[in-house]
């Protein structure tokens, strides 16, 4: 760290507020991610949390976007006034290795960094995810479970849809040559060309019916372009308790939508929501 001649750190450095710093973690199946961490405020690395910031969120972006996008970066540090935090890119976006399955394999993604919040220290972790992001990270805690509640903002409640413009555009980007091609070029983000396989993976609907007794939360908007307000409504009615369901009016679309308000909203639910999950979970092993 700087300092002046004095001996005396320079103006805006400060010995708690470490540098931020990226790690490539490693997936099961071999593929590199992309990942940030953000501590709590004015915990140095390597990490010592204290009682009341032991929380991690864990934030999955949606499709074509990145943590590196000022939109994205802007909501993480808002994120990061309440608790730690852990991003990345899914497979096939930004710096990250292999090609996206728009939702498939990238529950190995979120898991990698679920695990990297369990080694840094983290006692209570919760994962957020935005529409892609949202669906994957029901069906992360439903297969792979490890997490002490979900948050799904935007996320689609069945897979195939095409009912909207926005919806039939990314069809097209997916499973058109040229599609992702421009896809590739334009918006960084490479798409596998091989499909699903069959069977198709597990509905996020599905998923949400079986993440029981870890709370989930549902945020969906009235106004949102990709998957309508039915998308949320059949999350919420697959869950089971405890569950919540925020429909927002007005509200459109995942990250470009989010404002400071609704992610300080989403981190006090997280961080009650964990609490009380962890407390049961205590009180279930030492019964």
């Amino acid at each position: 760290m700087p300092v002046t001649r004095e001996g005396r750190e320079p103006q805006g450095w400060s010995a708690v507020n470490p540098v931020v710093m990226t790690v490539m973690l490693v997936t099961q199946d071999g593929v590199p991610i992309d990942a940030v961490h953000l501590p709590p405020s004015g915990q140095p690395e390597p990490l010592e949390v204290p009682d009341g910031r032991d929380l991690a969120l864990v934030v999955a972006h949606g499709f074509t976007m990145s943590w590196q996008r000022p939109t994205i970066w802007k909501l993480l540090r808002r994120f990061n006034e309440h608790a730690g935090v852990i991003t990345f890119d899914f497979r096939g976006h930004g710096r990250s290795g292999g090609l996206t399955t728009l939702g498939d394999k990238e529950i190995d993604d979120v898991d990698v960094a679920v695990r990297y919040a369990r080694e840094l220290g983290y006692r209570r972790v919760a994962t957020i995810g935005f529409s892609m992001g949202g669906s994957v990270v029901l069906r992360h805690a439903a297969l792979r479970g490890g997490v002490d509640a979900v948050i799904s903002v935007s996320g689609p409640g069945r897979w195939f849809y095409r009912g909207t413009m926005a919806m039939r555009r990314v069809h097209l980007a997916a499973e058109r040559r040229l599609g992702r091609a421009f896809t590739k070029r334009v918006l960084n983000t490479r798409i596998s060309p091989d499909g699903w396989p069959t069977p198709d993976p597990m509905p996020p609907a599905e998923a949400a019916a079986r993440i029981s007794p870890t709370p989930v939360l549902i945020v969906h908007g009235d106004q949102d372009i990709y998957f309508p307000p039915d998308h949320g409504q059949q999350l919420y009615d697959a869950a089971r308790e405890p569950k919540e369901l925020w429909m927002i009016p007005g509200f459109g679309h995942a990250e470009r939508h989010t404002d400071d308000a609704l992610v300080d909203r989403i981190a006090a639910w997280a961080d009650k929501a964990s609490t009380s999950a962890a407390q049961a979970e205590e009180q279930q092993t030492a019964s």
